[in-house]
C-alpha cells in the first residue's frame, strides 16, 4: 500500500503496467513505431560493439538476449501453457531471433556497422519484393544487387566471413518478419515475444559461455549488457511486433528502407566508422531500392 493525502492506495500491479504499455504501443502509428525501433536497435548495436573486446560477439548476444528475456518475462508474465497453434510459431520465432542476433553480431565484429546492416537489409527487401508482378520491382531488386556488388569492390575490401554472417542475418531477418506477423495473430500483448526471446537466449547460451566465460559476471559488463538488451531487443522488438499487427509483412519490409542509412550514420557518429564513397554509394543503392519499392506499392494502392 502507498498513501496519498492519508488515503491508502494500491501500488500498480505488473498486469496494470503491462496493460498501460500495451495501450501506449497500440496508440502509436506504424511509422512512429518503426522509426523508434530503428534508432533504438542501431544505437544498441553500436554499444554492443564496444563490448566485443571483453566478451566477444557471442558473449554480447548472450547478454542482450538474457536481459531482454528477463525484462519481457517480468513485464508480460506469459503463461507457459500455450496453445498447440501458437507453440510452433513461438519456437520458430525464437530460433530465428537467436540466429539473427548471433549472425549479425558476428558480422559487425568484422564489418563496419553501416555495411553489415546494408547487407542484412536484403532480407526485409526480399520480403517486400517477393511475389511482386510489377516489372519495375525488378529494377529495384537489381539496384539492391548493385549495392552489394559495390560493397564487394569497395576500397580496402571487406571481410568474406563478415559478409557471409551478414547474409545469414538477412535470411533470418526475412523469417523474423514473416513469423512475427504470425506471432502477433496467435498471441496477445508481448507474451509471445517474451517466450520467444527466452527460446532465443537458450539457443545462443552455449556459444556465449564458450566465448565469454567468467567475464559474464563482471559488474560493468553486466550493466552495459542490460543497456544493450533494452536498446537492441526489448524496445525495438516490442515496437516492431506492434507495427506488424497493424500492417502486412510486405509493407513492413518497405517501410524499413531507412535502416541502412541510419546504421551508417550511427556508425560514423558513435563508432567513428567512416565509409568511403563507394561504400556510401552501395548504401544509397539499397536505400533507393527500398524507397522505389515503397513508391511502386503506393501507386498500386497496396499501402
Amino acid at each position: 500500500m502507498v498513501y496519498t493525502d492519508g488515503v491508502p492506495r494500491r501500488r500498480p500491479s505488473w498486469s496494470a503496467v503491462s496493460e498501460l504499455a500495451g495501450r501506449a504501443l497500440g496508440s502509436m502509428p506504424p511509422s512512429g513505431l518503426l522509426l523508434g525501433g530503428i534508432l533504438s536497435v542501431q544505437v544498441g548495436a553500436a554499444l554492443a560493439k564496444e563490448l566485443f573486446a571483453l566478451v566477444g560477439a557471442a558473449g554480447a548476444v548472450g547478454f542482450r538476449l538474457a536481459f531482454a528475456a528477463a525484462v519481457l518475462l517480468a513485464l508480460w508474465r506469459p503463461s507457459v501453457r500455450i496453445s498447440r497453434r501458437a507453440l510452433p510459431v513461438v519456437l520458430g520465432y525464437g530460433a530465428v531471433l537467436g540466429l539473427m542476433n548471433l549472425s549479425f553480431y558476428e558480422a559487425i565484429a568484422r564489418l563496419p556497422l553501416g555495411i553489415a546492416v546494408t547487407i542484412e537489409f536484403l532480407g526485409p527487401l526480399a520480403v517486400a519484393l517477393a511475389g511482386s508482378r510489377r516489372w519495375l520491382d525488378v529494377v529495384w531488386a537489381l539496384l539492391a544487387g548493385a549495392g552489394v556488388a559495390l560493397l564487394a569492390r569497395a576500397e580496402g575490401g571487406v571481410s568474406l566471413f563478415g559478409v557471409l554472417f551478414a547474409l545469414g542475418a538477412a535470411v533470418c531477418w526475412a523469417g523474423y518478419i514473416l513469423l512475427g506477423a504470425k506471432l502477433g495473430k496467435v498471441t496477445t500483448g508481448g507474451s509471445g515475444l517474451a517466450l520467444s526471446m527466452t527460446v532465443a537466449w537458450l539457443l545462443v547460451l552455449p556459444f556465449s559461455l564458450v566465448e565469454a566465460g567468467g567475464t559474464l559476471l563482471n559488474p560493468i559488463v553486466l550493466l552495459a549488457g542490460f543497456g544493450v538488451a533494452l536498446l537492441s531487443s526489448v524496445i525495438p522488438y516490442s515496437l516492431e511486433l506492434e507495427a506488424l499487427r497493424k500492417i502486412p509483412p510486405r509493407l513492413f519490409g518497405v517501410l524499413m528502407s531507412m535502416e541502412p542509412a541510419v546504421a551508417a550514420l550511427i556508425g560514423v557518429v558513435l563508432l567513428g566508422e567512416l565509409l568511403g564513397p563507394v561504400q556510401w554509394s552501395a548504401v544509397c543503392c539499397v536505400v533507393l531500392a527500398s524507397v522505389g519499392a515503397t513508391y511502386s506499392a503506393t501507386r498500386d494502392g497496396t499501402m
